[in-house]
Formats: structure tokens, sequence, C-alpha cells
């Protein structure tokens, strides 16, 4: 077994923290890595002992919290989509801060893409066009209209556009794709 050392982590997250903080009240651009180890309250070798800038850091960010998300989505399979919903829009709403500067914030942009992407790679085995009310239609169009209903309803409700809590978004969501696929 790998031992991690706890202060690396302790670094780590708060480098992750400041950079989200950051991303929430200015653009990508504008943030430097001073910035990022002035809230982290670390030096800059700390930073660069981790990642290789600011695009590494937020790459790194985006493919840890898609991680998270697929372990996620394993057992949850089984589960109807309401069901799964409510549990996958639970971590969501415990990394509010990320996944609102990411949807609806200044990092939209680079999150979108790959958060789309994820989505789409998710629904895949639930959608069938072979038979049922989805049959002869293609693929790719449901999986991309679906996937698209996700991310702007996500946009939306972290744009504060919707103003149900997010375990009733989940719950109707859900009851939505049950309806539909």
């Amino acid at each position: 077994m790998i031992k991690v050392d706890r202060r690396v982590l302790k670094s780590q997250e708060a480098i992750k923290n400041a950079f989200i903080e950051l991303m929430s009240e200015k653009d990508l651009d504008k943030i430097t890595v001073k910035d990022i180890c002035k809230g982290a309250n670390v030096g800059n070798r700390t930073f660069y002992l981790h990642y290789l800038d600011k695009f590494d850091l937020l790459d790194k960010l985006i493919e840890e919290h898609i991680h998270k998300l697929r372990e996620l989505c394993v057992p949850l399979s089984e589960l109807s989509f309401k069901e799964a919903n409510i549990i996958w829009f639970a971590y969501l709403e415990n990394h509010y801060l990320f996944f609102s500067t990411m949807l609806a914030g200044k990092g939209a942009l680079a999150f979108r893409k790959h958060f789309l992407e994820f989505i789409i790679e998710e629904l895949k085995n639930d959608v069938d066009i072979i038979k049922g009310k989805n049959q002869g239609f293609s693929e790719a169009l449901l999986l991309t209209f679906f996937g698209s209903a996700v991310v702007g309803v996500l946009e939306t409700y972290f744009m504060k556009g919707i103003p149900d809590p997010l375990e009733v978004v989940a719950e109707q969501l859900g009851m939505l794709f049950d309806r539909n696929l």
C-alpha cells in the first residue's frame, strides 16, 4: 500500500480550494500562480511540485471530480434514474462551489465539454434505439439531447434560475429520464 504524506494532501487540498475560490471571483486568465499560492498559504515551489501550471491544476480538478462521479455511478446502475439522481446530485451539492463555478461561472467552458462527454458516456447503456419509445432514433442524437438536458438543467440551477432545492431538481430530472429513456 502506498503511504501518502498528510502534509502533501493538505497542501494539494489548500491549492485546489484556493483556486476554486479564485475562479468563482474572476476569469481564469486573470488568476496567477502567485494568487493561488497566496490563497493556499503555500510557496511557489510547493505549487510546482504538484502542478505544471494553473491549466494543469484545472485539468486535474476536472479529472478528479469526473472520476469521483464515475465511481459513484457504478453502484447506482441498478437504481431508477430518480433514485440514482438523488444520490448523484448530493455529490454535486457537497461540492457546490466547484460545480457552480464550473457550470455557471468563469470556468464553464473548460468544464462543460468534459462534463457533457461524461454524462453521455454514462447514459449509453440506458438508451435503447432498437425497441421501445426510442426505436429508430439516432443514438448520437438521443445521447446528445439527454446529456445536454442534464448539463443545461444543472447550469440553470447553479445560476439560480431554478429556485427548487437540488433534491427536487434531482428527483424530477430522474423522473423525466425514467419516463423518456
